[in-house]
């Protein structure tokens, strides 16, 4: 059976890195059984960091260690010029770079807790054809593939 690929954007990477249970979390643990392949990209990787080390210090060595047990593939960020010219896909500038390399990795799904600009606007979606949802909804289609 084919593995699917799944790209997490920093909301949903944190919530796997600082909750013990939940989807975010099964879904870290199913990357590191490579059941499954995660990836995120540099600006995801930075973004993470800087939060953590902001409101959870303590929890940056977990982070780390869930990057490397989970057997995160990290994506170099697009060019700045592929970035300004992708800008009509979503109204916050700084998730282009999300949306291109969701793309460039051919994700089966961008997985968030982003409402503000990827859950609550459909457009993005039809934009970019990624299925897209949060954690929770991307286990429900795991198991349905399975």
């Amino acid at each position: 059976m084919l593995k699917c690929n799944f790209f997490l954007d920093s909301s949903a990477l944190i919530a796997g890195v600082l909750s013990s249970t939940g989807a975010a979390r099964a879904l870290l643990v199913l990357s590191e059984n490579e059941s499954l392949n995660l990836y995120i990209n540099e600006h995801v990787l930075i973004e993470c960091e800087r939060s953590l080390a902001r409101k959870v210090p303590e929890a940056l060595p977990e982070f780390r260690n869930t990057i490397k047990n989970a057997r995160l593939k990290i994506l170099e960020n697009p060019a700045p010029e592929e970035v300004h010219s992708h800008l009509y896909l979503i109204a916050d500038p700084q998730d282009v770079a999300i949306l291109l390399s969701a793309l460039a990795c051919k994700t089966d799904f961008l997985i968030t807790h982003n409402r503000k600009h990827f859950l609550d606007d459909p457009q993005v979606a039809e934009k970019t054809g990624l299925r897209i949802g949060t954690p929770g909804d991307a286990l429900a289609w795991l198991r349905e593939q399975r």
